[in-house]
């Protein structure tokens, strides 16, 4: 009993202690962003200041309002696209199949950098300018691979006979996709949407290439306040602090409904 006791807790302390290191940045800055301080280290008291500058600053509300609006603009296009290309590559033949799969994870593995610069390269030699389009377009190629890694094992895990079934039964190959694929692979689908909205939210080199001048998301606002300065600096930075804690939050709060909602499905079924 005492070797299993102190193996739980080697586990346990384990365990915490990963979490730790993984949540501890966020916390510091959640803990901050409380304080009337603009410096981390130094505590003033309890303030709600940086969350009333958040709200106050129509420069740092219109930039935020830029990078969700393109997040889930590349989204929707990437879970489409993500969707359809994992769907037509499942029912390819054997050598096709390996031949996209093979090419549609090129820009996973390959550097982000890489990426970048091909795209650029690319829009220059198409006569495309530096616009709101390329960068959509740039977001997508980054999050739609995502989408086919999200959706592939929900497609292997389906029943193929019901689809088989559906055209046997006089439905079309899209209406058999629709009604009956579909509702299949549906939650490996919200998994790819939502992931590609992280990877585009968090996405700065891809951004900094493909933007239009004069555009700035979340990643390229705080990348240049933090290395080239400004007068108001200090200010705009600690209100991303806020920023950091509510989006951190909302976070928590999806992950801890969607868990109680696939736990009352469960108990439900039983």
């Amino acid at each position: 009993m005492n070797k299993q006791f102190a193996l739980k807790c080697c586990k346990a302390a384990f365990v915490g202690l990963a979490l730790l290191i993984l949540y501890a940045p966020i916390l510091l800055l959640a803990i901050y962003s409380f304080d009337k301080t603009n410096m981390i280290g130094k505590f003033e008291g309890f303030s709600l200041t940086h969350y009333a500058e958040l709200f106050r600053n129509s420069k740092v509300l219109g930039m935020i309002g830029n990078t969700f609006l393109l997040a889930f603009l590349a989204a929707i296009l990437s879970t489409l696209l993500g969707t359809l290309g994992a769907v037509g590559m499942y029912y390819s033949k054997k050598k096709a199949k390996m031949l996209i799969h093979g090419a549609s994870q090129i820009p996973v593995i390959n550097a982000e950098i890489v990426t970048a610069l091909s795209l650029t390269v690319t829009f220059v030699a198409i006569g495309l300018g530096r616009s709101y389009f390329t960068l959509l377009i740039g977001h997508m190629v980054i999050c739609t691979p995502f989408v086919v890694l999200s959706v592939m094992p929900k497609l292997k895990q389906m029943d193929n006979s019901l689809y088989e079934a559906a055209l046997d039964l006089g439905a079309s190959p899209l209406k058999a996709l629709v009604t009956v694929v579909l509702p299949q692979i549906i939650p490996g689908v919200i998994s790819g949407f939502m992931l590609a909205v992280t990877l585009s939210l968090d996405d700065y080199i891809v951004t900094m290439y493909t933007r239009p001048s004069g555009f700035e998301t979340i990643s390229t606002y705080v990348y240049n306040a933090t290395t080239k300065g400004n007068a108001h600096t200090a200010v705009t930075l600690s209100s991303f602090w806020a920023l950091t804690t509510i989006i951190f939050v909302v976070i928590v709060l999806i992950v801890l409904l969607s868990n109680l909602s696939s736990i009352r499905k469960k108990e439900a079924k039983r």
